[in-house]
């Protein structure tokens, strides 16, 4: 059986820096950003706050669907962010929750 992916939108605050991204292990690699234990954009930009997430069957969907979705423009991933976390909340402790 295939390891389910992610696809998920980090944020330096409510209509901050944004950084879209996908991965097999959502709770690790947020707190990866988190904490910046990885050098990059993310760091760089202070995109702590998991706003945003959505699973896949696979990490090649979710591959797939961050792609199409970093095609987007910004408008459109606000909208996203905001259809499932209106105020831009830290959705980490509920990934924590889901693990």
């Amino acid at each position: 059986m295939e390891k389910p992916g992610f696809v998920y939108i980090m944020a330096s605050r409510r209509n901050g820096t944004i950084y879209l991204g996908a991965t097999s292990d959502l709770a690790k690699r947020a707190h990866e950003h988190r904490t910046g234990a990885i050098d990059g954009f993310t760091k760089q930009y202070g995109c702590t706050l998991l706003v945003w997430y959505e699973a896949c069957d696979s990490i090649e969907a979710a591959r797939v669907r961050e792609r199409q979705m970093k095609a987007w423009k910004r408008a459109w991933k606000v909208r996203e962010i905001e259809g499932l976390n209106p105020e831009w909340a830290d959705l980490y402790d509920t990934v924590l929750a889901l693990s």
